[in-house]
């Protein structure tokens, strides 16, 4: 599936070679002037907010911010601003979309589930976190005017998650004992990333910072994103993740196969960069954690009632038990705990692990049903479609959009990242999904208008 949202491969057709032709309409309208180039305005830096505090959880890192609940404060000044900035660009009927229509689809089923979950207070608590991730949604895709601005958030995704990643470093110190981040959680203090949820966050980040070292004239840039890159090779192998390591051989398969803008041997050069960081930081047990994979008999994700194998056969049976509304939403745990074969060990007085669905596809279709599954699946299709569709585009355009095609093929890589990650945790509500579909809407929405003429390609801006 993921091998047709990446597009066709280069080289560029010459300029003029053919007609531009927009994604939706069926005639083409003559280009206009070029606009002039747009800057940084309240409702942008509310979206770039917004990332570094619902996907960075940056204000978490230092309790002091916590009073001030900035989340809160971002949200609600961004979703205002956002209603009252309805045009140009900014108009909400530019993001009707797959991806759109399924995300409307998904928080319906979330509502709908409430009132026949397992537990109706869970529920309503992720409707209420949910709801919010939704506007939001709304807000980082309809703030976006321009290419700059997608490039703009994807700074903040990049860079929030470097800031993270760091202060956990500086944090945590390793010992023999202790070779992972396993107490990660401490970190936090009303939500936080585990050190698998931080390998994943991770692996999603690092196209991102690819990006900025590849594309950008800026040295001071260019020096940061490697740093940056450093510290988030350091952090992936610090946190230990089997599913965050599988993630990261999905997203460099990705970028040497479908880079296609930079030559293989930069390419290889960036991978044997990486490798060497990787052989530097690993530790003998993290190479020992890792041989794992090839031996899953010996595995105790295969071997007990309490590994994943088990717990997404508990819960495919939850989803055909409640094919409809599911068990309802954030409720998988519950279910684990009150109607599993294993709550049954209880009366015998025998303690059962809540635990998690460790599947984000598994945790939607027990929770939600099979419509809410088939809903977040479109949702996470719609985006990589759009996603080729901008490549299409730029494949046509030739090499003066050479930076919509390289953001293109990051957002998809960052989303491969996800989808492998979020294979083996329970992310399926989580901000950094969300995040990178509304950058994947935004940045459609831009390439759309620019074919269709409204907008012309604008690369030379800053940052």
């Amino acid at each position: 599936m993921l091998a047709d949202c990446v597009g066709e491969p280069l080289p560029f057709p010459g300029a003029g070679s053919q007609l531009l032709r927009p994604l939706d309409a069926p005639r083409v309208v003559a280009p206009t002037s070029p606009a002039p180039a747009s800057g940084w305005d309240l409702l942008l830096g509310c979206a770039a907010g917004y990332v570094v505090t619902g996907v960075g959880r940056v204000h978490e890192l230092f309790p002091v911010l916590l009073p001030l609940k900035p989340g809160f404060v971002i949200a609600a000044l961004g979703v205002t601003l956002y209603v009252l900035q309805q045009s140009g660009q900014r108009r909400v009927e530019l993001l009707r979309s797959q991806t759109t229509t399924c995300l409307l689809g998904l928080i319906l089923w979330v509502g709908l589930s409430v009132p026949g979950a397992l537990n109706q207070g869970v529920a309503f608590d992720l409707l209420r976190g949910f709801t919010e991730i939704v506007l939001m949604y709304f807000v980082v895709a309809g703030s976006v005017r321009g290419v700059r601005d997608v490039e703009r958030l994807m700074l903040a995704y990049f860079a929030a998650t470097v800031v993270y990643t760091a202060v956990v470093l500086s944090r945590f110190q390793l010992s023999a004992e202790t070779w992972r981040l396993g107490r990660l959680y401490t970190v936090g203090t009303t939500g936080y990333y585990d050190a698998n949820d931080l390998a994943t966050l991770i692996v999603t980040a690092m196209p991102l910072g690819l990006y900025f070292i590849l594309g950008r004239r800026q040295w001071s840039l260019r020096l940061f994103a490697l740093a940056g890159l450093a510290v988030l090779v350091v952090g992936q192998i610090r946190s230990g993740s089997r599913g965050g390591f599988l993630a990261l051989l999905a997203v460099t398969a990705f970028v040497l196969l479908r880079f296609t803008t930079v030559p293989v041997r930069a390419r290889v050069a960036g991978l044997a960069l990486i490798l060497g960081v990787v052989f530097a930081a690993a530790s003998d047990q993290y190479w020992t954690q890792m041989q794992t994979l090839l031996n899953p008999r010996a595995d105790y994700n295969t071997t007990v009632e309490g590994g994943r194998l088990k717990i997404w056969e508990r819960g495919i049976t939850y989803m055909v038990t409640h094919p409809v509304l599911g068990v309802g939403a954030k409720n998988f745990q519950v279910a684990e705990g009150t109607i599993s074969p294993l709550a049954r060990q209880q009366e015998l007085g025998i303690g059962v692990v809540w635990g998690a669905a460790h599947n984000s596809f598994v945790q939607v279709g027990a929770e939600l049903g099979i419509p809410g599954l088939l809903c977040f699946v479109g949702l996470i299709a719609g985006a990589f479609a759009s996603l080729r569709r901008v490549a299409r585009y730029a494949l046509r355009a030739g090499p003066s959009a050479v930076g919509p095609l390289r953001l293109a093929r990051s957002l998809t890589a960052a989303l491969v990242g996800f989808v492998v990650g979020g294979f083996f945790l329970s992310l399926a509500f989580s901000d950094m999904l969300y995040t990178l579909v509304a950058l994947a809407a935004g940045l459609e929405k831009t390439v759309r208008a620019e074919q269709a003429g409204t907008l012309r390609p604008r690369h030379n801006a800053p940052v």
